[in-house]
């Protein structure tokens, strides 16, 4: 009988080393985040390295971070477009990703198209980033006023109920310090040009920081 109670003693410590391995090594692996947009994401115009996945990449590991950031923007995709390729995406996808920053919906308001479609896009997108284990920050974006109030009211409240129904981050608005900004934008005076990058990055960064600590 006491070599049972030994071995069973011995068993639980294996148990335990192994358990501790497996969480260390899960904390050591490099996390990673796919941001997933339009044009906003892709790095219009720019040269390579300096569009927001490759910048929002190395400010990650400037600070001491162990991080690689997939970008999966796709110029001029609305959210239905982008709703279409998220299977396609995950599935093409070595390692699924721990943070999702989704940007979709500039295309949507600038094509006049209704909020509630944007909205349930969206919805949708969070759901199945959520559903492969990822958190997910849902970027936002400011309407036209030229569009009239009525519009300018609906579209802009769809991204923080999408966030609050689905339990998700929000950043309230992905040009912020950038949008209208001289020196920042493209000549089409709607796209960031590197520096203009360089600031969202710097403005999102604490808010991405925060759900990459929250996934540990």
């Amino acid at each position: 009988m006491p070599e049972l109670g030994l071995r069973r003693a011995l068993y639980q410590m294996v148990l335990a080393i192994i358990a501790a391995f497996v969480s260390q090594a899960a904390a050591a692996r490099p996390l990673v985040v796919l941001a997933f947009g339009d044009s906003l994401t892709a790095g219009y115009q720019l040269p390579p390295g300096q569009g927001f996945a490759p910048q929002l990449e190395r400010a990650l590991k400037a600070r001491g971070r162990d991080i690689t950031v997939v970008g999966a923007g796709v110029s001029g995709d609305t959210s239905t477009q982008g709703r279409a390729r998220v299977g396609w995406v995950l599935a093409g996808m070595k390692r699924k990703p721990d943070l999702v920053v989704l940007e979709l919906g500039a295309n949507d308001m600038l094509r006049g198209q209704p909020p509630r479609v944007a909205k349930a896009n969206l919805d949708a997108m969070v759901k199945a980033f959520q559903a492969n284990g990822a958190r997910v920050l849902v970027a936002g974006m400011r309407a036209n006023p030229t569009l009239g109030r009525a519009y300018v009211a609906e579209y802009e409240a769809l991204f923080p109920a999408v966030a609050r129904a689905n339990g998700a981050a929000l950043y309230p608005f992905f040009l912020d310090g950038v949008a209208a900004q001289k020196g920042l934008q493209l000549a089409d005076g709607m796209h960031p040009n590197a520096r203009g990058v360089q600031v969202m990055v710097q403005r999102i960064l604490p808010a991405v920081e925060r759900e990459l600590d929250a996934k540990r």
